[in-house]
């Protein structure tokens, strides 16, 4: 299919938050540009590939069972259904990354799983600790994508094969027991839970909370990504708040110093940290580097 979007389109920055470094294993960038997305559907494990024409045009091919609907969604994933006309920056410096990005949009994959899967993975542990066991579950539990995209891009794993999963699987892969039970309640509830992309807003993010483990870091990490929820603050991150503090008041902040000093963003206070974040800002590092664990040699 093609597709012209109305609006102006960085495919890139909209993308970005699908993607866990150059090697993620299931969205990679060709050396000809074009964007291979491996993920599970309602009709199983399927490949969309992207690519931007000269005349501006978006091309998508889709190959699996869940094809039509990854074409279907195009739209949606690259920020058809977002608005950003209503935000109003109240700090120059979010005007002047607004400026300078004015492609940048909130895109929906309109699906759950994926996203919860690297979400719990990613709960209090360092990020490159996360991404390891992404890659090895990606790898070893995952399925090999559909269709002509690059070597070793993979579905994630689906629900039924993480309920497949042997303790000394988990243990090799580096995810520990805490994370581990999350992953396991939140697979046989699968099903239910991807209708937290239709109810959308607070909530969405209610509904995936119903399963013990998944708190408001975890369930807004999947609504920014599932439903381009442009509220859904990420509150017990490590970094975002010391990110946001030194972005706007040029100090450190918590949770609750995050939260009043977002509130003239509400409700699109996570486009805020999103424009923070496409721009490069970041907070000065003061502490040591957070330990990587690796639990397959406890």
């Amino acid at each position: 299919m093609r597709w012209r979007p109305s609006f102006e389109l960085d495919l890139a920055r909209v993308l970005a938050p699908l993607r866990r470094g150059a090697a993620s294993p299931n969205l990679v960038r060709d050396a000809a540009g074009t964007w291979w997305y491996a993920t599970n559907t309602r009709d199983g494990g399927s490949t969309l590939a992207l690519r931007r024409r000269p005349d501006g045009e978006i091309e998508a091919a889709a190959w699996g069972p869940g094809a039509d609907r990854l074409l279907d969604g195009v739209p949606a994933l690259l920020g058809a259904d977002d608005d950003p006309r209503d935000f109003v920056a109240h700090h120059d410096v979010i005007a002047q990354a607004r400026r300078g990005m004015p492609g940048l949009r909130l895109g929906s994959t309109g699906r759950v799983w994926d996203s919860l899967v690297l979400a719990i993975l990613e709960q209090k542990v360092a990020g490159k600790e996360a991404i390891r066991s992404w890659k090895e579950l990606c790898r070893w539990f995952g399925e090999p994508a559909p269709g002509p995209g690059p070597a070793g891009l993979r579905v994630p794993p689906s629900p039924k094969a993480v309920l497949s999963i042997v303790d000394w699987k988990w243990h090799r892969a580096g995810v520990d027991s805490t994370r581990r039970g999350t992953l396991i309640r939140a697979a046989r509830v699968a099903n239910g839970l991807e209708r937290a992309a239709e109810l959308r807003g607070v909530e969405g993010r209610t509904l995936l909370r119903k399963v013990p483990g998944i708190g408001v870091w975890t369930a807004a990490e999947v609504a920014q990504r599932a439903w381009g929820d442009p509220d859904a603050v990420s509150f017990g991150d490590y970094n975002i708040p010391s990110l946001v503090g030194h972005a706007l008041l040029g100090t450190e902040l918590d949770d609750r110093g995050m939260h009043a000093v977002l509130a003239p963003y509400a409700p699109q206070r996570q486009r805020a940290i999103r424009y923070l974040m496409a721009a490069g800002v970041s907070a000065p590092r003061r502490g040591p580097r957070i330990e990587l664990r690796d639990y397959r040699a406890m």
